[in-house]
């Protein structure tokens, strides 16, 4: 094992009481073990951690947390940690695997350093790809980029299906598609339905009822240019006497 998960707070609580010096050789006692996966042999075990002069330091520590056995040193703790971690690679074995249908023991598909394939997917696929919806017709330049750039603030991707759509939602209600782009940008819409415009346009003719039933039989009102008209009686006529 190049990697074990090393508890600060259970290794503190049992090793207070040891030296600065057999505190490091039980540290380098349990690197030798986790890197090699074996009982530690007592026979130049303090040379291979780097503590030959401290040979006695070393061999308390043995004595101590370990459990000396037929075939060495043994850590109880360690041999736990050990056996997960054989568990997780033998898993992740059987789990390639059965991903590639080949026994766990079988060499790998394709040598070490092997030329990559060749794919038609060399370009990534990113959410900045330019629009590629051309701009319909009856449809102005101006308004379409318009409608592209109200869609893009509004996270909305531009696919033909969505124009299709609009342009079918847009001859229900009897309006051009070019109209109706418009209405999208002028009121915020990322797309657009008949019944929108149907609601507002019965809206307003209910609006204008209501405002003819309020002005009828009222005149419109003259303006302050417009001077009274006299009664045929009292016109005289001028240039001349009474006839």
């Amino acid at each position: 094992m190049h990697y074990f998960q090393f508890h600060i707070g259970d290794y503190k609580s049992h090793t207070h009481h040891l030296t600065v010096l057999e505190d490091i050789a039980y540290r380098r006692l349990l690197d030798h073990y986790y890197l090699h996966e074996a009982p530690i042999k007592q026979r130049d075990v303090a040379r291979q951690i780097g503590m030959r002069d401290h040979e006695q330091e070393v061999l308390s520590v043995l004595d101590e947390f370990f459990v000396s056995t037929e075939q060495g040193f043994i850590n109880p703790r360690a041999d736990a940690e050990i056996a997960k971690y054989r568990e997780m690679v033998d898993a992740g074995k059987r789990g390639a695997a059965k991903r590639w249908q080949s026994p766990p023991d079988s060499p790998p598909i394709a040598p070490p350093n092997a030329t990559p394939i060749a794919t038609n997917n060399h370009k990534p696929i990113t959410k900045n790809q330019k629009n590629t919806v051309a701009t319909p017709d009856g449809v102005t330049e101006s308004v379409w980029q318009d409608f592209l750039s109200l869609r893009k603030t509004k996270r909305a991707a531009v696919t033909q299906t969505a124009v299709d759509g609009i342009e079918r939602e847009a001859r229900k209600a009897g309006v051009s598609l070019q109209a109706a782009l418009e209405m999208c940008c002028q009121r915020g819409w990322t797309g657009f339905k008949a019944d929108w415009v149907a609601e507002k346009m019965s809206r307003a003719e209910k609006a204008q009822a209501n405002m003819h039933e309020l002005t009828r039989g009222l005149t419109a009102p003259k303006p302050f240019w417009a001077k009274p008209m006299l009664p045929t009686s009292d016109v005289v006529l001028l240039g001349g006497g009474e006839s």
